[in-house]
């Protein structure tokens, strides 16, 4: 019995349009909308993409959405400055800096540092990861909290579970293992010195896969009917590969056909032979980003004027 699909997409819909509300209450008693500033450096072509997205987003339910483009040569000072100017913004109560950043910063924590807290809807500051690991956290980063959103909405108990995270990284693996933590999950980080990965992965009830290479987890790391959570967005340009990964009857195949690349995630397809439910790639965790990212700046917007 193949595994149930958790639709991220659907859940991200249902959250943006949950908003709505939120957001017309918010800009009568304000008189003005929740602002969204996002700072862009260079043309990383991803990162054009994610933009869009997420202005698109932003303005789609209302919320002010202002991006802050600067070129590839920018220095790490002009770029703080960029970020200055959104705190001391009025019409902006969220912030987010588009990593990646270009080498000449010195590191996206260098930026991330100069946020306001209270602007800061990844959640990615000293101040708010702080908060998060003490349960007082108001803005959490936004893929985890998504995790945590399509399992609560999905109908799967994460109190008393086994949570098995793999990847320790501050924007998802360590804040991942936190919001498990807080809703009494028992949980297991795993990184790339774990001893036997296969053997503690197979213990979790759920899996967090947020490593970053392409279809990693294969279904031997996986307990039969666990629910499988696949963050990872990786873009595959080899027909060798695509070929390797997915059957001749796969879709998947024919979307290489057509655009010459198929997104997949660390998480192979034959998980889904033996996991109870599983995200897809796309599709899955992705969409929920930008929704958490939507509320973060709303709920941000709330607090800066109750």
């Amino acid at each position: 019995m193949r595994a149930r699909i958790l639709d991220g997409a659907a859940l991200a819909a249902t959250l943006r349009e949950e908003l709505r509300p939120r957001v017309a209450t918010f800009t009568t008693r304000a008189g003005r909308p929740p602002g969204l500033g996002i700072v862009l450096v260079g043309t990383h072509a991803p990162s054009e993409i994610y933009v869009r997205n997420k202005l698109k987003a932003a303005s789609d339910i209302g919320c002010r959405a202002d991006l802050v483009r600067l070129p590839e040569s920018a220095t790490r000072e002009e770029v703080v400055d960029a970020v200055r100017e959104l705190n001391d913004s009025h019409f902006h109560d969220g912030i987010l800096v588009q990593d990646p950043l270009p080498p000449q910063i010195g590191g996206s924590q260098t930026v991330f540092d100069v946020i306001d807290p209270a602007k800061d809807v990844d959640g990615f500051t000293p101040v708010n990861s702080g908060l998060l690991v003490q349960n007082r956290a108001t803005l959490t980063p936004c893929t985890p909290t998504g995790v945590i959103a399509l399992l609560e909405r999905s109908g799967i108990a994460i109190a008393g579970q086994h949570a098995v995270v793999i990847g320790r990284s501050d924007i998802v693996g360590k804040p991942m293992a936190m919001l498990l933590l807080h809703r009494h999950a028992t949980v297991t980080i795993c990184h790339s010195k774990t001893a036997d990965l296969p053997a503690i992965t197979r213990q979790g009830d759920i899996v967090v896969a947020a490593v970053g290479r392409t279809a990693f987890v294969r279904s031997e790391y996986v307990k039969p009917g666990a629910t499988v959570i696949d963050v990872g967005i990786n873009r595959v340009t080899e027909r060798a590969e695509v070929d390797a990964l997915f059957a001749e009857s796969s879709p998947r195949r024919a979307d290489f056909e057509k655009r010459g690349a198929v997104v997949v995630g660390d998480v192979h397809p034959d998980v889904a032979e033996v996991a109870g439910a599983l995200t897809p790639v796309p599709g899955g965790v992705g969409p929920l980003t930008i929704a958490l990212l939507l509320r973060n700046t709303v709920t941000a917007a709330e607090h800066r004027e109750p």
